[in-house]
């Protein structure tokens, strides 16, 4: 997961109001349900210690929501408002100095990013899918004339033929390459090309290599769609979904297999020790934590160690096991944190993902402790 979302999150102080909502919506009288949830919630911070202006303005984001979403809050301001891939199971309020990220990795979708290509014959709309949403990130308009086949009779009709096809390549053409221009930009995970299929086909094999081999070609969706196209926009969202977590799957593998292979230890360069490019553990990751050296945070759904107490100051990487460590580090005046929000906090600062990994997914035992990491560079143990 990519924790460049949550850079709002630490930009203020805190202390942080975190709720994780499943919107009662399934009575006709869902609304006074959900509102009747939303000041439990507000009521479950307040009992916590968090101030009245806060709790307020969480119940009045809690009341107008219609899917199951976190939300983070401070000083009377929510902050973020992320919707989840999987409800929890119970609603969840947290007060603390860290916003309690820990539960995003299991309930949020894949912060996998998609661009959207919707293709006809004379151009196309691109628009970014992320976790947070979906924006407009692009438009083509080719040329629009001729564009229309005709019945194939004479020379001439023959002619006038061959024009549109030259129009329909030209035109693909300024997609491809402002689709290639944009995925560059923007570093998206997948490409989606919706629309014509031709004109889809004509255009994927127009991109460079390089972003061909991250694009699918969709089933359904239209440029413009209309309103009555509303099942085929569902089919659409359907595969891009399916696409992201396609995407997701073969990422985790690879950060996976680069965890195996870091931890089996080969001769330092120098001296006696021994070089591994992945660690495990609570202390082990804090140590990598303060030395900007996470490249992937793995977090296990089950792991024992996730909700551990570290100690951390007012900057991500002043992080240790004990409260003299991160005084060491220049923080006055630590406070207990849990793991993994400390961890993650790190990772997203220091611009390092994360991975959760299910129980089913992953050899039993490891990471130790449930947490672990791929490193940007190896650390000599021993």
């Amino acid at each position: 997961m990519d924790l460049s979302f949550l850079s709002p999150l630490y930009d203020r102080p805190g202390p942080w109001a975190t709720v994780y909502f499943d919107p009662p919506m399934t009575t006709e009288d869902a609304a006074s349900h959900r509102e009747l949830a939303a000041r439990a919630a507000a009521e479950q911070l307040d009992a916590l210690g968090a101030d009245d202006a806060t709790c307020q303005a969480v119940r009045a984001q809690l009341s107008a929501l219609s899917v199951p979403s976190a939300v983070f809050a401070t000083e009377g301001e929510v902050v973020l408002d992320v919707p989840l891939a999987k409800p929890p199971d119970r609603t969840y309020a947290d007060w603390g100095t860290l916003p309690h990220t820990g539960p995003l990795l299991e309930f949020a979708q894949e912060s996998v990013s998609c661009l959207v290509a919707r293709i006809d014959r004379m151009g196309a709309d691109i628009e970014l899918r992320t976790v947070t949403g979906t924006r407009d990130v692009g438009r083509v308009d080719g040329e629009d004339w001729p564009v229309r086949q005709v019945a194939i009779g004479d020379w001439s009709e023959s002619h006038f033929e061959q024009s549109v096809q030259d129009t329909w390549r030209r035109n693909a053409a300024l997609v491809a390459d402002r689709l290639a221009s944009v995925q560059e930009e923007i570093d998206a995970d997948v490409v989606v090309l919706a629309g014509e299929r031709r004109q889809c086909h004509t255009v994927r094999d127009r991109l460079p290599q390089r972003v061909r081999e991250r694009t699918v070609e969709a089933e359904h969706g239209k440029r413009a769609p209309a309103l009555s196209e509303a099942a085929g926009e569902r089919m659409l969202d359907k595969e891009v979904a399916e696409a992201a977590a396609a995407r997701a799957r073969r990422h985790t593998a690879d950060i996976m297999e680069a965890f195996y292979a870091g931890r089996s230890p080969e001769a330092a360069a120098s001296g006696g020790g021994r070089s591994l490019a992945a660690v495990d553990g609570v202390p082990a990751l804090a140590d990598a934590a303060r030395e900007h050296r996470i490249a992937a945070l793995l977090l296990r759904t089950d792991g024992p160690d996730r909700g551990r107490q570290v100690w951390v100051g007012p900057e991500p990487d002043q992080i240790g096991a004990r409260r003299n460590d991160v005084r060491a580090l220049g923080a006055s005046d630590p406070f207990p944190a849990r793991a993994d929000d400390a961890l993650i906090r790190a990772a997203a600062r220091t611009g390092a993902e994360a991975v959760a990994l299910r129980p089913a997914d992953v050899e039993p035992a490891l990471p130790a402790g449930g947490i672990g990491a791929v490193l940007r560079w190896p650390t000599t143990v021993g």
